[in-house]
């Protein structure tokens, strides 16, 4: 792509796939809400590119792909339960600290804990319910295992992850036997040379490689109507609350696969929603971290402003553990030299029941609240916890520039500007691919539009191959992202208002699958800290009719320790992770509630009212414009 080539006419476009009457509008007047419906944006590098496929073979290729993840071929619920009933299950919810202690005393170790979560993957996963949330397993995870227990016995153990079992994002490179595709067979091909920076953290931290977690197909940075947790190779990742929803994106196996038990955690990438939203609406919690507390080095980029690596885990206490792994100066992630001097290797250390206590917090619901009651609700009775707990709560304290932000134009100039330049410098890491580049990546999907482009198409693609946006104007637009999102955004609210941490619904409940029409948002609360750099911890906040609904700290660059104590402190006092039961659908009873609950939606709370009140008369309740 020549950053100073005109824009093309994108009615000229072969637009794969959609409408002829459908909006083709390009950067340069991006509109957020019709060009930008990216699924989850996310995906610290979540997107992938191109190599042969399966042994060379595109009809292989596709008898492969064939019907994975399709609801179609779900077991009969009485099928789905005794699967389920059959299952493993001994250590499901079982914390790190907890199978560190089990092994320490001779009750367990990494070999036993490994077949158990692949015996899990076998009988869920792969058969019975077929959440579908694992791409693939590594052929070496019991001999690593085997060698780590031999090590623990020898040596001792390395720390708090040896032994145990990660999934990682099918966009983190690892060299060995397994693939790292982006969930695209345009990679399927030799493996990288050298793992990711995170994924050589965690085998030197004594973790074994389970296997590859699925995804949103180049974490959703392909198509405007794409399904969150949908790829050309995979097929659709399932939300294990209830299978027919959607597990968001583009961390769709991350987020899933950890929330179902079939790993201990799983590490996913970000840009904008990634991290966050599977693990709000798995019923889990995810990192998000400050950009360049972790290394990017051999993850698929989208845009190299944006993009982290973070956790995916069932407790506060097993984030933090995490983290503490995949911190540290990287020189092949430049970014990571601003984290000299910020970063810790124990983050546990931070983990306070009682740091709510006095603890001043800013209400931001401009954008997020007031559209969805589900949400609303959920986010009201979690301010109560935190009240109870001790915090103090500045309610309202909104974004001052959120109309800017959330508009998207910055944000989406950047990331289209980014892309092409920041993908091919990644392709160029991989030996013995077809691909190159991002037309490469475009020919090879009209190629085999049969697999990847059976149900959307490669807009975001064609946009970014075809901008126009030339340096100038993607730097200016930096520029403007980052003063809205920190100086006029989460640092202002902070300064303002006199608050160490800003609070937010992360998102709406799961919605209903949809390979036809794409993803259905409600509300995401991801922007501001994705394009500000700054870190975002969820953590589950509560429940709508069985779907989860996470709450959200979010604060200023490098307070990753404060944002653990506080989102641990929640968790302890709310309790709020529900173990899910891989069902089909959501039951008649939830849908149809017989529960006392009036005919008429319940009355707002008074902190809702009052905000709600207090908008200028006639004026249109604010919301987030477009996807996350």
């Amino acid at each position: 792509m020549s950053a100073d080539r005109p824009p093309r006419d994108p009615s000229n476009l072969p637009l794969d796939g959609r409408r002829d009457d459908e909006d083709r509008t390009m950067a340069g007047g991006v509109d957020r809400r019709t060009l930008f419906r990216l699924g989850a944006l996310a995906g610290a590098g979540a997107s992938m590119a191109g190599a042969g496929m399966l042994s060379g073979s595109p009809a292989r290729a596709q008898e492969a792909a064939r019907g994975a993840g399709d609801l179609g071929e779900q077991a009969t619920p009485e099928e789905i339960a005794a699967a389920v009933a059959a299952a493993p299950s001994q250590f499901n919810e079982a914390t790190i600290a907890e199978l560190q202690q089990l092994m320490s005393k001779g009750h367990l170790n990494a070999t036993t804990l490994t077949e158990y979560y692949l015996q899990r993957i076998h009988a869920l996963d792969a058969r019975g319910p077929k959440v579908n949330s694992v791409l693939e397993v590594n052929p070496d995870a019991i001999a690593i295992a085997q060698a780590l227990d031999k090590e623990r016995k020898s040596k001792g153990p390395r720390g708090p992850l040896h032994g145990i079992p990660v999934l990682l994002k099918d966009n983190i490179d690892t060299a060995d036997k397994l693939h790292t595709t982006a969930g695209s067979f345009a990679l399927l091909g030799p493996a990288p040379t050298q793992d990711a920076t995170v994924a050589a953290r965690l085998r030197a931290a004594g973790a074994v490689i389970l296997g590859k977690a699925g995804l949103s197909e180049w974490a959703n940075f392909r198509s405007t109507h794409s399904s969150s947790g949908w790829s050309g190779r995979g097929g659709q990742v399932h939300n294990p609350y209830f299978l027919d929803r959607n597990p968001c994106g583009s961390s769709s196996g991350s987020g899933s696969a950890t929330s179902a038990n079939f790993t201990s955690f799983a590490l996913a990438t970000e840009t904008d929603g990634s991290i966050v939203c599977p693990a709000s609406i798995n019923g889990v919690v995810g990192i998000k971290t400050t950009l360049g507390l972790t290394s990017r080095a051999g993850v698929v980029p989208i845009s190299h402003n944006q993009d982290v690596v973070g956790p995916h885990a069932r407790t506060v206490a097993d984030a933090a553990t995490v983290l503490g792994a995949l911190v540290g100066v990287d020189p092949r992630d430049p970014a990571t030299a601003a984290s000299a001097g910020h970063f810790f290797t124990d983050y546990t250390q931070f983990l306070d029941p009682n740091a709510l206590k006095g603890a001043r917090l800013g209400v931001a619901r401009a954008t997020f609240s007031g559209f969805n009651d589900k949400t609303d609700a959920s986010f009201e009775a979690a301010l109560e916890i935190l009240e109870s707990a001790g915090a103090v709560l500045v309610d309202p304290a909104d974004l001052p520039s959120a109309a800017a932000l959330f508009s998207g134009v910055d944000e989406t100039t950047v990331l289209f500007y980014d892309f092409p330049f920041d993908i091919a410098k990644y392709l160029a890491t991989r030996v013995g691919l077809s691909v190159h580049n991002l037309a490469d990546l475009i020919a090879f999907n009209n190629a085999h539009a049969d697999i990847e482009l059976q149900y959307f198409g490669q807009e975001i693609f064609l946009i970014c191959e075809n901008s126009g946006i030339t340096a100038a104007q993607a730097a200016q637009s930096l520029i403007n992202a980052h003063t809205f999102a920190r100086d006029q955004g989460i640092d202002a609210v902070l300064k303002n208002f006199n608050v160490e941490a800003i609070v937010t619904p992360t998102n709406a409940p799961a919605w209903t699958t949809d390979l036809v029409d794409g993803d259905h948002f409600q509300v995401a609360d991801s922007t501001p800290a994705a394009v500000a750099g700054y870190p975002h911890i969820t953590v589950p906040g509560g429940t709508a009719f069985g779907l989860p609904i996470g709450l959200s700290f979010t604060g200023t660059a490098w307070s990753e320790p404060r944002l653990i104590a506080l989102a641990y402190a929640f968790e302890q006092a709310a309790q709020a992770r529900r173990e899910p039961k891989l069902l089909p659908t959501m039951p008649a009873s939830e849908r149809f509630s017989t529960r006392a609950t009036p005919a008429t939606s319940p009355a707002m709370s008074r902190r809702l009212a009052n905000w709600l009140d207090s908008l200028p008369a006639g004026s249109p309740i604010p919301r987030r414009l477009g996807f996350i």
